[in-house]
């Protein structure tokens, strides 16, 4: 008879006590300790039994070794139809890694991962999902039109049985919808406890590493937007995915916030359609507006997001303060920066603005983390300030600093290229970015400034 204890862990970080406590003594926060029943069942009862074990589930102990003596042979990646996704894992799926992706509900990370699962034409894929029955599944397949594969579809939550049929089946890759409904029997607490998700995910992760089979996880996220379950859940896969965007309008992205096997810059843009998701092959035409008319206050900046250049437009609007404290309000745009430029503005540039309600909204649902967008963001306020509209034809790429200079940015021969392709005529850009540039290779005019009031006698006077 295996021996029942009961133990209280944190909801928020997985902390472990041996009494209930008000507060958490790790992550600090209040009523998140719960008591929880724990069991424990003889090994080979339960969990992946590894190929190399022996009778009754026994396996030789690991010896060290010497890191010269380990032999290491490089596996290529699997490559998928899903160039966006090759993307943002760094140049394909690692066999053997563990990816968990989460994202708000109906932002469609199931219609995501089933998607890739069609898309594998001459690999065996198992999709469990513990979530859909087989016929909503088969329903989402039909309308994504995808070519038929060897996609098989299982809907179960017990981990015992899924591991069951693997061991016969042998998947090439095994999808799991979500792991906050999986249940494994050595443990009593039910699905989507921090114990069953600690356990869940610790047995996925040990067959993928003794089998090499690579493992996609769906999980669930809380309504402060982390994923749910304890952070040990991040720290313990190979790969944590955000799918992103909101629900009412049809682009997502995807982003990585950890990847042990590639860059974390990199994310993935998709448009969602009737038919599924459409890969966003070149952001930047989306990410600016179709207009008519010139209009002040509409500015075109270069970011990077990994290794991808995007031109992307920051809006801004400038009134007159009626309710006497004056507003500051930022979408997409760090609200201490927007600030910190405003006094870069008024102190460097003589714009009365302390007496103005500032908004600024960076299109396309985008959140810009790069400092290169300072300078489209300071002509946009001035534009909209002076009501002069900036010519459409032109884009900027430089970071601001607090002395109103006009500060260099790595890799500007890229956003030069992006700024030409899309067809763009002028580019303002530091000075100092000038050194070890070959201007003449871009038929685009490159502006070189070196401080703010030389950009608004360019293209405001």
């Amino acid at each position: 008879m295996a021996k029942l204890k009961t133990s209280y862990f944190c909801q928020n970080c997985g902390q472990q006590t041996a009494k209930w406590m008000g507060r958490c003594p790790t992550c600090g926060e209040w009523n998140t300790i719960v008591e929880e029943v724990v069991q424990k069942d003889e090994p080979e009862k339960g969990g992946w039994r590894s190929p190399s074990a022996g009778p009754g589930g026994l396996k030789i102990a690991a010896k060290p070794k010497a890191l010269h003596a380990i032999n290491y042979e490089e596996q290529p990646r699997i490559r998928t139809t899903d160039a966006e996704l090759n993307r943002v894992l760094g140049g394909g799926i690692v066999p053997g890694s563990l990816v968990l992706i989460g994202g708000e509900p109906g932002i469609g990370k199931s219609t995501l991962l089933l998607q890739i699962a069609l898309g594998l034409a001459g690999m065996r894929v198992l999709y469990v999902s513990g979530e859909e029955s087989e016929q909503q599944i088969k329903m989402r397949a039909e309308r994504l039109e995808a070519p038929t594969s060897d996609c098989h579809i299982m809907t179960e939550t017990s981990t015992q049985n899924i591991f069951r049929v693997v061991e016969h089946f042998e998947p090439e890759i095994l999808i799991i919808d979500s792991v906050q409904t999986m249940q494994s029997s050595l443990v009593e607490s039910g699905a989507g406890s921090v114990s069953q998700v600690r356990e869940c995910t610790a047995e996925f992760m040990k067959y993928a590493k003794e089998s090499g089979v690579p493992v996609f996880m769906i999980g669930h996220i809380t309504k402060e937007g982390s994923l749910a379950g304890p952070k040990v859940l991040e720290h313990m896969v190979d790969t944590v995915l955000t799918f992103e965007g909101d629900r009412h309008t049809t682009y997502r992205i995807l982003r990585t916030t950890k990847n042990r096997f590639g860059s974390t810059d990199e994310l993935g843009i998709y448009e969602m359609l009737g038919s599924g998701l459409r890969q966003v092959s070149n952001p930047s035409e989306i990410l600016i507006s179709q207009r008519d008319d010139a209009l002040s206050g509409v500015t075109i900046g270069s970011m990077l997001e990994g290794n991808r250049p995007l031109m992307i437009e920051s809006q801004a609007l400038v009134s007159v303060a009626t309710y006497g404290t004056p507003q500051r309000s930022s979408t997409g745009f760090d609200a201490k920066r927007l600030n910190m430029l405003l006094a870069v503005l008024e102190k460097r540039g003589g714009f009365r603005l302390g007496q103005q309600d500032v908004f600024l909204n960076i299109a396309g649902g985008l959140r810009v983390e790069d400092p290169a967008i300072d300078l489209a963001v300071c002509a946009a306020i001035v534009s909209s300030y002076e009501d002069i509209a900036i010519p459409p034809s032109v884009a900027f790429a430089a970071e601001v600093g607090l002395g109103g200079e006009v500060r260099a940015v790595s890799r500007i021969e890229s956003r030069i290229a992006e700024a030409e392709k899309l067809g763009f005529k002028e580019m303002f850009i530091s000075k100092y970015n000038l050194k070890g540039l070959d201007t003449k290779g871009f038929k685009i005019n490159i502006k070189p400034v070196s401080r703010l009031d030389e950009v608004f006698q360019g293209v405001l006077m």
